[in-house]
């Protein structure tokens, strides 16, 4: 499965309690629709995701930075504290590319004619059960 979005914090990179080093960080998803008669309604999804390998790799995964992600998604759900359902969305990547980094005037976008260097990470077998969040 392959998900676009951008970076929504800077990535942190957390060590299990085996050793392993896991990079996590949440990407938003835009999307938008308009409903018959009406104006267009924005949708952002904001989406948890996990990588294994390379921990070097958060240096590059900046607020902002727009990212192409390969991998598998798993959807779950809690009851919060104040008794209310929340659904979860949590992707587990096995390859990043970084397709481009914002920048304060927002014109940075992975289709404009600037110099955007793709950087391509690819993960190794990885797991989830040391995940410390």
């Amino acid at each position: 499965m392959e998900i676009n979005g951008r970076m929504v914090a800077d990535a942190a990179v957390r060590e299990t309690k085996s050793g392993k080093k896991v990079t996590g960080f949440t990407i938003a998803i835009n999307d938008s629709y308009r409903p018959k008669g009406g104006d267009r309604v924005q949708i952002t999804t904001y989406v948890e995701c996990s990588y294994w390998l390379n921990a070097g790799l958060a240096e590059y995964l900046r607020k902002g930075t727009l990212v192409e992600l390969y991998g598998r998604m798993e959807a779950g759900a809690y009851i919060s504290k104040d008794a209310v359902a929340v659904g979860t969305l949590k992707f587990h990547t096995e390859k990043i590319k970084v397709l481009g980094k914002s920048n304060s005037s927002g014109t940075d976008r992975a289709d404009s004619k600037s110099t955007v260097k793709e950087t391509v990470y690819n993960d190794g077998k990885g797991g989830d059960d040391d995940l410390p969040f």
